[in-house]
């Protein structure tokens, strides 16, 4: 105050009180999106299929739809087309396959097999073990349930269609990844037009919520009950493993019923009780 008194000032203005200016933390942000990650994953939505639910700490991931629902508009072609088709399909695109993670531990690749005429087409989820060491679809335990459920429909394995979701065995049989999915549905999708059977089966949950893109279904609602994809009738029913985990009078008895609506819409008879 001295050297203002001496120029005649009795007072001194007040400063102005400036905020100090806080400088984000660039480490903070990045650590509350780390804590927000898992909650974001554990909210994304599981799915689960003929082994129960999921564990909390692996859920299985979202489903991806076929590409679209439109109906086929191509006519239908002759059986050695078909043939053709489906050979080149295999031998130029399937089997060299390397578009996702899923041929990095595969044996073989699992095309699918049966008649190229077939009004029936079976569609499963992914090849297991021994359909990776064999490169056949449903040749396990539940291969051979399958067939005797074929069997009991009044026909044999080669009169059918038979193929998955997925080409290639998933590691351990988890569940497909999305990208796995989205990249080899449009194989599947190839496949059925160029067979255009008159009804696919669809075995086990998974199979049927890939097929209709709807993660809410369940199969105690859907089994029994007919859908449409592209035009083709599409009947959900159990997954052959499935039955063989549960094998009760009643599993049995709702798979019966779901093939005995499919031999009458193909137009097979029905056998009699023995």
């Amino acid at each position: 105050m001295r050297s203002e008194r001496a120029f005649g000032l009795t007072a001194v203005p007040a400063r102005e009180r400036r905020e100090k200016k806080v400088v984000p933390d660039p480490v903070e942000p990045m650590k509350a999106r780390q804590q927000e990650q898992p909650v974001r994953e554990a909210a994304s939505g599981a799915l689960f299929g003929d082994d129960g639910p999921p564990t909390k700490t692996s859920p299985p991931p979202p489903l991806v739809p076929l590409p679209t629902v439109q109906p086929f508009e191509a006519d239908v072609l002759p059986s050695e087309e078909k043939r053709r088709r489906l050979v080149a399909l295999d031998n130029n695109e399937v089997r060299g396959c390397t578009r996702c993670r899923l041929c990095e531990t595969r044996t073989n690749t699992v095309f699918g097999e049966g008649d190229v005429d077939s009004k029936i087409f079976f569609i499963g989820e992914g090849p297991g073990e021994n359909e990776d060491l064999q490169g056949r679809p449903f040749v396990g335990r539940a291969g051979e349930q399958l067939n005797k459920w074929i069997a009991a429909m009044g026909l044999r394995r080669e009169d059918v269609y038979i193929a998955n979701i997925v080409k290639c065995r998933p590691p351990g049989n988890r569940v497909p990844m999305p990208d796995e999915v989205a990249t080899c549905t449009p194989y599947l999708e190839r496949q059925l037009e160029i067979i255009r059977p008159r009804v696919i089966v669809t075995l086990g949950l998974p199979s049927l919520k890939y097929m209709t893109g709807d993660p809410k279904l369940t199969m105690g609602r859907s089994r029994g009950h007919w859908r449409d994809w592209r035009g083709i009738k599409m009947m959900p029913t159990f997954h052959p493993a499935y039955v063989l985990r549960s094998y009760t009078d009643e599993t049995r008895a709702a798979v019966w019923s779901d093939l005995k609506l499919v031999m009458s819409e193909v137009g097979l008879p029905m056998p009699k009780k023995k």
